[in-house]
């Protein structure tokens, strides 16, 4: 029971970090059945006349889901946070303070949100830089942009990535497109397929290195071979002489 109530606590906002927390509390919202009374300050619906015991039963518990949002965001905020909301008495009221307190007006938003836009396209892989760094460089922003309630879709993303690569790349590019719509590559369909890639390319190269390395030692005896025989040679030349 312990570790079922634990669960079912929603996670503490302490004024840092509010983006995270918003997208927490909006699951565990819609995890309650509360969530439409605090995106649209839901009321519960008119009792009809004659109500029969089942509908006055169903109607305390759509009367009841409204405080009980509001205890929610009570419980998980800190003091200091709590002051801010605490002369509110909707859930909607005390969310949408918390919102504009913590994450800024709609202008503001929107400014945040054309800046990591332009951040986004700015994005280019380094010629040396591995492919899942790059992506991980890049899903930074894009879930910025996201937690600011902007959708980037998977194709983009994908469309980004490919459109970023250097010319090492082009051939497993060529054949991603040779097999399938590009438009149904994931992600983490296309970051297997180049870090494979990058894998091979990276032990062709250790294997000329190897192999020229191999080269040169092996070249070194007959050299040194040549020189004994050279002397060997003048040597014998030497005593016919004599």
């Amino acid at each position: 029971m312990a570790a079922q109530s634990t669960l079912m606590s929603p996670p503490v906002f302490n004024g840092e970090h509010y983006h995270i927390w918003a997208v927490k509390m909006k699951a565990f919202f819609r995890g309650q059945g509360l969530w439409q009374y605090v995106e649209e300050n839901r009321q519960p619906p008119l009792l009809g006349q004659n109500p029969t015991l089942n509908q006055m039963r169903l109607h305390e518990e759509e009367t009841a889901k409204a405080p009980r949002a509001l205890s929610h965001i009570h419980a998980a905020v800190t003091d200091l946070v709590f002051t801010r909301i605490m002369a509110y008495e909707t859930p909607k009221k005390a969310w949408d303070k918390l919102r504009e307190e913590y994450m800024g007006s709609t202008t503001t938003r929107n400014m945040q949100v054309l800046n990591l836009r332009r951040e986004f396209e700015m994005q280019r892989i380094q010629e040396s830089e591995k492919v899942k760094d790059y992506v991980d460089r890049l899903m930074g922003v894009v879930n910025k942009i996201r937690l600011l309630g902007v959708e980037l879709t998977n194709m983009r993303v994908v469309e980004k990535v490919l459109v970023s690569l250097p010319e090492r790349f082009e051939s497993k590019i060529s054949s991603l497109e040779d097999s399938r719509d590009m438009g149904q590559v994931t992600l983490t369909e296309l970051v297997h397929a180049l870090h494979t890639q990058e894998q091979r390319r990276l032990l062709r190269q250790e294997d000329v290195g190897e192999g020229a390395m191999m080269a040169t030692y092996k070249t070194k005896p007959v050299q040194g071979n040549n020189r004994r025989y050279a002397s060997e040679k003048k040597g014998q030349e030497m005593s016919n002489g004599q």
